[in-house]
């Protein structure tokens, strides 16, 4: 067999299609489709700036980039909650038990839209406030409130979309899971310039866009699902029941998710120092970074449900191969785009319309970019390895620890010492530090696995955790979901 390793007993239907075959070929082909599934997310964003960059007006631009800032704290909610889902399925998947999957699926999209729409409500009334802490004034406060206004409404349906993605990813589907997002990218790249240009709409009708490409998120996803048999009605006891398990690992997530949405507002406060040029460059860099480096975060989203089917059936040999074939993929992939960063900077600013301090600053990015994302993307990996192995408070500690002393002191020092410029270095350095820390991190983790697995009391080593059990284990809590409810039944 591919990559050295025997393959377990029973059929890859019935253990999960991740703890047999090349470890690498799953990895580079979950890495692909989420790829491109995952960058659609980025691209409506992206998309929608740059038309809207193309109205001629920087203080519009730097209002979308604003307005994101802030939706990003709902939408980091949203992706713990899908990390939440995408481990409890992926580990039943690989565990043989289908009906406890189907049931945690179920009960992760009641939870997850109940979740998005409180969170939603309690922000509206506070989005012209938060737009102003971070820099926002004048013409720019009022267009991105207005753009908040229209959009936030929608983070439910972000919320089931994302949800989709997670739970087709954790039962093996990536082509499916990609078609979640592509399908909304599609729909805005076509919607965005009608309601933008011909109808004369502007920010509004790119805020209206969002919108409908988070409408076709949920339509694609639904049908996905339901072709596999994951769709059913949501039980209020069980929804009850599996909410404890869903937020011991949703709670550390988005904890750790919205560390990037403190760090980012952080640093639009310290760009809006230095003028709306500033503010304009960074809002592009934010918007096409996650475009351009997508696959790193589409990695981490592969190798979470590969981890935690090889766990669920104590293949601990392939997790720990898992984490080496992602580092490799990561160090490859970040030097292509890095020089495809450098050598196409000029006409990436033109393209964005950026001109003077905006475009200085954003030529100096593409320049230093791709170094400091290579860290990232091995942060990321610890974070994934954290989040589906049952320490996901080690990846919320990791993840505030470069938001705050990665960010805050490199950051504020590199302003004073080299203005905007030394901004993006300041990032750079926390960078490097707590990325390297968390692949060690996560390499320790496995192990330690591992050696529970072989210890007194837990069985053989090699012996199958989900045989007679449905019970979510943790490293660091341990959950029934369901308990005193017969979790086989559908």
């Amino acid at each position: 067999m591919a990559d050295g390793l025997p393959s377990p007993p029973g059929t890859a239907e019935d253990a999960g299609r991740f703890v047999s075959g090349s470890i690498l070929r799953h990895v580079l082909v979950m890495s692909a489709t989420g790829s491109v599934g995952l960058m659609a997310i980025f691209v409506v964003d992206l998309l929608s700036l740059l038309y809207v960059s193309r109205l001629g007006d920087p203080k519009l631009t730097a209002a979308v980039g604003l307005a994101s800032v802030v939706q990003f704290f709902a939408t980091a909610v949203n992706i713990g909650l899908m990390i939440a889902a995408g481990a409890l399925v992926a580990k039943a998947v690989g565990a043989r038990d289908r009906d406890l999957a189907r049931r945690l699926a179920s009960s992760a999209m009641a939870l997850g839209v109940l979740v998005a729409g409180l969170l939603s409500a309690v922000m509206l009334p506070f989005a012209k406030p938060l737009l102003g802490l971070i820099g926002a004034q004048g013409e720019t406060l009022r267009v991105a409130d207005l753009f908040l206004t229209i959009t936030l409404p929608s983070n439910a349906l972000l919320a089931l979309g994302m949800l989709f993605t997670g739970l087709l990813r954790a039962l093996g589907e990536a082509g499916r899971a990609m078609w979640v997002t592509l399908a909304g990218a599609l729909v805005t790249a076509f919607l965005d310039p009608l309601l933008i240009f011909v109808a004369g709409l502007g920010v509004e009708g790119a805020a209206i866009s969002v919108c409908v490409a988070r409408v076709t998120f949920v339509a694609v996803g639904w049908m996905g699902l339901r072709r596999h048999g994951m769709m059913r009605r949501p039980r209020p006891g069980e929804v009850v029941a599996d909410a404890p398990a869903m937020a011991a690992i949703a709670g550390p997530a988005v904890a750790t998710n919205l560390a990037p949405s403190v760090a980012s507002a952080f640093l639009t406060h310290l760009f809006a120092g230095y003028g709306p040029d500033a503010i304009a460059a960074a809002a592009v860099i934010d918007r096409l970074t996650p475009v351009v480096f997508g696959g790193l975060f589409a990695l981490s989203g592969a190798v979470g449900p590969i981890l935690a089917q090889n766990w669920g059936a104590a293949r601990f040999d392939r997790m720990g191969v898992t984490l080496g074939a992602c580092v490799r993929t990561t160090l490859v992939y970040t030097a292509v785009v890095w020089l495809l960063l450098a050598l196409l900077r000029g006409p990436l600013a033109g393209l964005f319309g950026l001109t003077g301090l905006a475009e200085d600053l954003f030529r100096f990015f593409c320049l230093v970019g791709g170094a400091m994302w290579f860290f990232n993307g091995l942060l990321f990996i610890g974070n994934a390895a954290f989040n589906n192995l049952g320490f996901p408070l080690r990846s919320t500690l990791l993840n505030w620890g470069r938001a705050t002393l990665g960010t805050v002191p490199p950051a504020y020092i590199g302003s004073a010492l080299y203005g905007p410029k030394g901004i993006v270095a300041g990032m750079g350095l926390g960078s490097l530090v707590f990325g390297v820390a968390g692949l060690l991190l996560a390499r320790r983790t496995v192990a330690r696995l591992s050696e529970r697995a072989a210890g007194p009391g837990l069985g053989p080593k090699g012996e199958r955790p989900g045989e007679g059990s449905t019970g979510i284990v943790t490293g660091e809590l341990a959950f029934l979901p369901g308990a005193g409810h017969d979790t086989r039944k559908g």
